[in-house]
């Protein structure tokens, strides 16, 4: 809670009901949190942990972004609209998480009016990090996408498995493996 606490003053009462509700889930690596067609009922807190979210394209994975400690997973689409999801959120490492439901987040959001102002900021985030692959993928060739995660992201470019990155990169195993090699 200190993550929420730091982006704005988390109230008593709002402390108190977040300790009774949050949850938490360990999951092992490679074990999923969501599939495709499943209904996202939770948001889940990142406490430990990489996670990636990645969607099937002409029967191809493609990583749409990947978490870690201090950030929050959910499929947005599915959750906030309740539908079903059309990604997968898969574990890349040992994971531990803290989540809450769809309606006690509503719930916060309605009894709770500073948390309108956390939910503010952590969408923004969300935003700002998808806009940031759009970015990395309409760059010119594959090196600089490279480079651009090495800058913004260095921590995920070690922790991340090649294939998974480069499925991120929208390059192939062998150019990122080609790139890597001209780096060093």
């Amino acid at each position: 809670m200190s993550l929420l606490n730091n982006i704005y003053p988390l109230s008593p009462a709002l402390h108190q009901f977040l300790s009774a509700r949050l949850q938490t889930v360990t999951i092992e690596k490679k074990q999923f949190l969501l599939r495709a067609g499943q209904l996202s009922r939770h948001i889940y807190f990142i406490k430990k942990g990489l996670l990636r979210c990645y969607y099937i394209h002409e029967e191809q994975e493609v990583c749409s972004k990947f978490l870690k400690e201090g950030d929050i997973i959910v499929s947005a689409s599915s959750f906030f609209l309740q539908k079903d999801s059309i990604e997968f959120i898969q574990a890349i490492e040992d994971s531990t998480l803290w989540f809450i439901c769809y309606d006690e987040l509503q719930y916060i959001y309605k009894h709770f009016p500073e948390f309108n102002v956390i939910g503010r900021v952590l969408s923004i985030k969300s935003y700002l990090l998808s806009e940031q692959r759009l970015n990395f993928i309409r760059m010119k060739n594959a090196s600089d996408r490279y480079s651009s995660m090495l800058e913004y992201f260095p921590d995920l470019v070690l922790r991340v498995p090649s294939k998974y990155l480069a499925s991120y990169l929208s390059i192939s195993v062998e150019t990122l493996s080609r790139i890597r090699g001209n780096k060093y």
